[in-house]
Formats: structure tokens, C-alpha cells, sequence
């Protein structure tokens, strides 16, 4: 089967690999029908992830069909459709018990799938603890639709849900890739007065205000970014402050835009090492809220998408087959073409 695999040298190539196989009566195999690339995947390729593992199949974010299951998974049989979780977990360790997936205790609990194990970017996965990573699709829900609902949608989900937004306060969102624009959706349901996005990308910035997923826009190249913030709350700065840009300056952006005793959500994940200048903000009284997305909300975001609460459609702006995979990945790591997300036919 095909397979786009990472290298030690840091390329992606797509090769030959064989299906894999039942390892762990927990485990399901899934024939992938739908993939896509994450900026992680890219992070991973420029080597900013030490804990990723050479020689394994990229990709986190896919939808498929149950082909077998183990003994001891029970919730899901061969023939369903179902959304994977970007993470596996046991469901059973202290954090997992507290719904902190992430920090799975398992050898391969956490992030593992297109990291330290093998992922979805390939015609048939491995899935271990299916009955916790596996999410059904309803009917009336297509591939497309639930394409996200593993990562990024889990991202800006459990983004909107630590940011602690109150009805009618102002969030500002610095990034309007996928996951910015994901974690506006999920910043939206509950019920802010106005979202603001701040990207140096215009159409981006374009797409955010059309779609109705920012109610603002401003480009901090050409803007004062922060002004702009204060502008629209008397002074004082927005509620919540989302970052999910990853950028050189973002994360100073971040909490300058913050009001005195906001919330700052440390979404993006950094290629380099940020600094808190604890004398700059003093006063401020900020709480600082990050790490990796905790995906315990699969069913709930599902849910949201199956009764219209949730679109991410107008994210798929380029679609391919797997086998032009490696032209996929130029077009989104370099950002041509107006890409935003792909969706992969396997």
C-alpha cells in the first residue's frame, strides 16, 4: 500500500509499505478514505519535534472505514464509518481519568499517530484503544464534513473551552490558518460579542470576515494590531486571547492585546523558544493557559456538526489523491495557491 513516510534527513517520500495488522485486542484497522496535511506535519519535516520518530507514516487527521477490529473493542465493528483522533489513549491512567488525554501514561498514549507510530496519511492504519480514538460518522454527515473533528476542530474546541469566554466578551484570535480559523468557530458558541483576527495573510484575513467566522480583521504588518483591540473595548483589551500563529513576535502580540486579568491561550505550537517578560506585563495579572489539545471531544463536536452548529467546508480549498501527496505538501508548506486545508482521496 502507499504510504507517505518521514526520513531521517528530514524529506517525506511516498513508498511501499505493507497493511498493517491487529497488534493489541484493543486495536482496529481502518481503510482510510480521506486525509489531510497539519501544520504539525510540517513542524515534524523541519525536525521541531524531537519526539517524532523516523521511518513512520505521517498524518493525524483522517476519516475511514472500519476494516477489523480485536477481541476487545466493542463499540465500533467492520463496515463503520468513524472520524480518528489525533490522540490514542488508554482511558484508564490518572490523566486520562481527568480527560487529559494528552498526557496519556500508555506507550502509545498522547500524540502518537504520525509522530511515534504509524498515521493516516496511507491507504490502511493501525489504531490502538479504537474505542477510545474512534468517532462515528452519522449518515448525514459526509467525510469532508468530519475530516477535522480529530485535530484541528478538537484543537479549537478544547482552545475555546480553557479560554474561559463569557457571552458578549471580545476575543481576539492571532492566526487565521486552519486551526485559527477552527478555534474562532468553536470560540463563536459561546456567544462572544465580536472575534477578531489578526493574520498577516489578507485573504485569509478575507476569508475569516466573508465566512462569518470573525466579525474583525486586522493585519498586524500593516495595523496597529493591538490599538485596534483597545479601540474596540474602551482601553482596556480583549477577554480572551487565542494565539494560534506560532510566529517570531505572536506571542508578545498575545498578551499585549490582553486586557488586565484575561486569559492568554497558548494554541501554536513554537519552533523556537518564547520568552515571558514578567517585568513588561506586571500588573497585568494574566493567566496563561497552554500544551497540546486534550481530543475528548470528538462526540460532542460531532454532534455540533450534525445539526449545523459547526462548518469547516469552506477550510477545503485544494483536493487531490494520495498519490499526489508530495505536491500536496509543497503547496502547503510554502502556502500557494490560497491553500488553506486538502482533502486527500484515498
Amino acid at each position: 500500500m502507499k504510504a507517505a513516510v518521514y526520513k531521517a534527513d528530514g524529506r517525506i517520500v511516498l513508498e511501499e509499505r505493507q497493511v498493517p495488522v491487529i497488534q493489541d485486542p484493543r486495536d482496529a484497522v481502518i481503510k482510510v478514505t480521506l486525509t489531510t496535511i497539519c501544520s504539525s506535519d510540517i513542524h515534524i519535516k523541519h525536525g521541531a519535534v524531537p519526539r517524532a520518530v523516523h521511518d513512520t507514516v505521517r498524518g493525524h487527521e483522517f476519516v475511514g472505514i472500519v476494516e477489523q477490529t480485536g477481541d476487545k473493542v466493542s463499540r465500533f465493528r467492520p463496515g463503520d464509518r468513524v472520524a480518528v483522533n489525533v490522540e490514542t489513549f488508554c482511558g484508564e491512567c490518572f490523566y486520562c481519568r481527568r480527560g487529559y488525554v494528552n498526557n496519556c501514561t500508555d506507550k502509545d498514549g498522547g500524540w502518537a499517530m504520525g509522530c511515534r507510530i504509524d498515521g493516516g496519511q496511507v491507504e490502511y492504519v493501525r489504531v490502538p484503544f479504537a474505542d477510545n480514538g474512534l468517532t462515528l460518522i452519522p449518515d448525514t454527515v459526509t467525510d469532508e464534513q468530519a475530516l477535522f473533528v480529530g485535530d484541528i476542530l478538537s484543537t479549537g474546541f478544547w482552545a475555546a473551552a480553557m479560554s474561559e469566554i463569557k457571552p458578549a466578551d471580545t476575543v481576539a484570535v492571532i492566526g487565521a490558518g486552519p486551526t485559527g480559523l477552527c478555534t474562532m468557530m468553536c470560540a463563536r458558541l459561546y456567544g462572544p460579542a465580536r472575534i477578531i483576527a489578526a493574520d498577516t495573510d489578507e485573504k485569509r484575513l478575507e476569508l475569516a470576515v466573508k465566512e462569518g467566522i470573525s466579525d474583525v480583521a486586522v493585519n498586524p504588518a500593516m495595523a496597529d494590531a493591538e490599538k485596534l483591540v483597545k479601540d474596540y473595548t474602551e482601553g482596556r483589551g480583549a477577554d480572551a486571547v487565542l494565539e494560534a500563529a506560532g510566529g517570531n513576535d505572536t506571542f508578545e502580540l498575545a498578551w499585549r492585546m490582553a486586557r488586565p486579568n484575561a486569559v492568554v491561550g497558548i494554541v501554536a505550537m513554537y519552533e523556537e523558544p518564547q520568552k515571558l517578560p514578567l517585568p513588561d506585563m506586571y500588573g497585568k495579572n494574566l493567566t496563561f493557559k497552554t500544551g497540546g489539545v486534550d481530543a475528548s471531544c470528538c462526540s460532542e463536536i460531532m454532534k455540533l456538526i450534525e445539526c449545523g452548529r459547526l462548518d469547516t467546508s469552506c477550510l477545503i480549498t485544494h483536493r487531490t489523491k494520495l498519490e499526489n501527496i508530495m505536491e500536496a505538501y509543497d503547496i502547503f508548506e510554502n502556502k500557494m495557491d490560497g491553500v488553506i486545508k486538502y482533502a486527500i482521496q484515498v
